[in-house]
């Protein structure tokens, strides 16, 4: 990863030596098919030298005054050859093929696999396009040399071996020629490979950060609307299209220099056989059909040797595309399953402190403690720190200094699987995968039966639409599939709350997209799945902490007041400006009436049983 690559948070790229290593890797694991591809290649190319060097014993023989007989032999053997070396590279190719679609397999599944072992964090860093980018461009690209480039890169490089070492053995003299006579070419491939590899990445980073500004200007169309913001979203895009126009002209700028330079070096080798050849023969050092068969050899080998210039092309292209792909290994992991189990349900917060990269910091030393079953209302003005420390405390991220641990073990070191089990942040994002609804529900729990599936959905009052569905919990959903609004996509969300079963539920807005009517009716069902959990609610309406408790204010990035809501309504402190405000009641005489009020309406939501159900998310369970 590169000092770039790490101040602006993009995913590491894997570096040349890695990329080697990656590649041998991919080919050891299919060893037996690459030697097969290989075995076939040579053969292939065997027969293929047939042809010049008889061609070059029938000129010799007419010119030796031998008959017809002999030369129909040597022409059935011409034809006998060029038949064997299209069957071989046929069979050679199709066996490339698929060693190319096996390793492609393996590539795909070792990216799904990284990148779902990438933290949270890292992710948003980078942002989704170039995760998408990688997985999706970068794949493919790498795709086509498997599949493609590297059987055809293969073969010519064979071939051309081959052709140059027929060569030497008609002529060692002619054989140096042709070789000094290909120094042009080496001067422009070097040339060439020495800028292609920065360029190409440059040229991938561009696409990603293209679709970067695309996905973040689709996600967020109503705000932009809202905050008339297309003009800049617009600029943006422009900004974003013209750096990767640059990229493209200079990786053009390079195609454009190192072809032309290369196809003129090509009559090169010929050229210079021809005239040696005949200074070699008029001394009487060799036949006419040696120089000629050298000749033709060094003509055929203008063919492998365009495939293998052409390809490594490609390969610069796809080779850093690889890099990309490859660099998912290098990026930061989810904990190992070597953290300790948690000893208990206690949440500890000691010292936690936190800074973004692009800003300053956040948290500025927290200390708090979270009983098991304890419900806990986290309240304060808009950019205190709430939502920060609610990633915290769910092992999103870690504190740059500080701790905070369930069970005395750092929630952050927890592996994914304990930590969904330990801790679960319901934020507001919300998405519905594609797939099934089944599928959708499964994420939380794979081995889940549909009896748990259909509890889950009634948990939420999920369960009414989803068996008007089609096909109940197989109809499909996402693009292409059933459409499911915001408010079922929340009602999915929260039923794979319900089907983690963790101990520390983290609520942050649960039913904002709800319709009042059916956000009461999830709210009192959540209420009943929350008792006797851990509950801690990022608390944006204020009846939710008065039945919480605990209360907990942030400040500027630090808890200024813990204790009930009582308490801290009569200590007069900023939570007691908060209520009064919240209540139109700055002057603070109307205590009893606000409790009363907020008593009334969150009976109403959640008959006490849960903190925050009226506040919890709209999508997506973090672990």
């Amino acid at each position: 990863m590169t000092v770039d690559d790490a101040a602006d948070g993009r995913l590491p790229v894997a570096g040349p030596v890695d990329v080697r290593r990656a590649a041998l890797r991919l080919v050891g694991a299919e060893g037996r098919a690459f030697s097969a591809v290989l075995a076939l290649n040579v053969l292939a190319a065997g027969a293929g030298l047939a042809g010049p060097w008889l061609l070059g014993r029938i000129i010799d023989h007419v010119r030796a005054g031998g008959g017809v007989g002999g030369v129909d032999r040597l022409a059935v053997g011409i034809l006998a050859a060029a038949l064997a070396q299209l069957l071989l590279a046929r069979w050679a190719r199709y066996a490339a093929h698929r060693f190319g679609e096996r390793t492609l397999a393996r590539v795909r599944e070792e990216f799904v696999d990284r990148a779902l072992a990438l933290p949270a964090s890292v992710v948003e860093r980078a942002g989704a396009g170039d995760l998408t980018t990688r997985g999706t461009a970068d794949v493919t690209a790498v795709g086509t040399t498997l599949r493609t480039v590297g059987p055809e890169l293969l073969v010519s490089t064979v071939q051309a071996l081959f052709v140059l070492a027929a060569v030497f053995l008609i002529d060692p003299l002619l054989g140096a020629v042709g070789v000094l006579a290909l120094a042009p070419v080496g001067c422009a491939v070097r040339w060439y490979l020495r800028r292609a590899r920065d360029g190409y990445l440059r040229e991938g980073a561009a696409v990603s950060d293209i679709a970067e500004v695309l996905a973040a200007t689709a996600s967020g169309a109503r705000t932009v609307e809202a905050y008339r913001l297309a003009g800049r979203r617009v600029a943006a895009g422009r900004d974003a299209l013209e750096t990767s126009l640059r990229t493209r002209l200079y990786t053009l700028f390079l195609r454009s220099v190192f072809f032309p330079a290369v196809e003129v070096s090509y009559v090169l080798p010929v050229a210079g056989v021809l005239l040696v050849g005949g200074a070699l023969h008029a001394r009487g050092a060799v036949t006419v059909g040696a120089v000629v068969a050298a000749a033709l050899y060094l003509r055929q080998f203008t063919e492998p040797l365009d495939q293998i210039l052409m390809h490594i092309e490609l390969l610069q292209s796809s080779g850093a595309s690889f890099a990309r792909v490859e660099g998912l290994a290098r990026a930061p992991r989810t904990a190992t399953a070597q953290a300790p189990a948690p000893a208990d349900d206690r949440i500890d917060v000691r010292g936690a402190r936190y800074a973004y990269e692009r800003g300053g910091e956040v948290l500025r030393g927290v200390d708090l403690t979270v009983r098991p079953g304890e419900r806990l209302a986290v309240v304060g003005p808009s950019g205190a720190g709430k939502s920060t420390l609610s990633r915290l405390l769910a092992g999103v991220d870690a504190p740059s200094a500080g701790a905070v641990t369930v069970g005395g073990v750092p929630v952050a070191a927890l592996e994914p699987e304990r930590l969904r089990r330990q801790v679960v942040l319901v934020t507001q994002e919300h998405h519905v995968f594609l797939g099934t609804v089944r599928d959708n529900l499964r994420i939380a729990e794979p081995e889940a039966s549909d009896g748990q599936l259909w509890s889950a959905l009634g948990a939420v009052g999920a369960d009414v639409w989803v068996r008007e569905l089609p096909d109940g919990l197989d109809t499909g959903l996402g693009a292409g599939g059933h459409p499911t609004d915001g408010a079922r996509a929340q009602q999915l969300a929260l039923a794979r709350v319900v089907l983690a079963d963790p101990h520390t539920l983290i609520l942050d807005e649960a039913t904002a997209l709800l319709d009042p009517s059916t956000a009461r009716h999830t709210e009192r069902a959540l209420a009943a799945v929350l008792r006797g959990r851990t509950v801690i609610a990022i608390a944006h309406r204020l009846h939710t902490a008065h039945d919480a408790d605990r209360v907990a204010v942030m400040e500027d990035g630090l808890l200024t007041e813990v204790g009930t809501h009582d308490e801290l309504v009569a200590s007069g402190g900023a939570y007691a400006a908060l209520w009064h405000t919240w209540h139109g009641d700055a002057d603070g005489t109307g205590d009893e009436a606000g409790e009363s009020e907020g008593a009334g309406d969150e009976a109403g939501d959640a008959e006490g049983a849960g903190v925050g159900a009226g506040d919890a998310v709209g999508d997506g369970v973090r672990a």
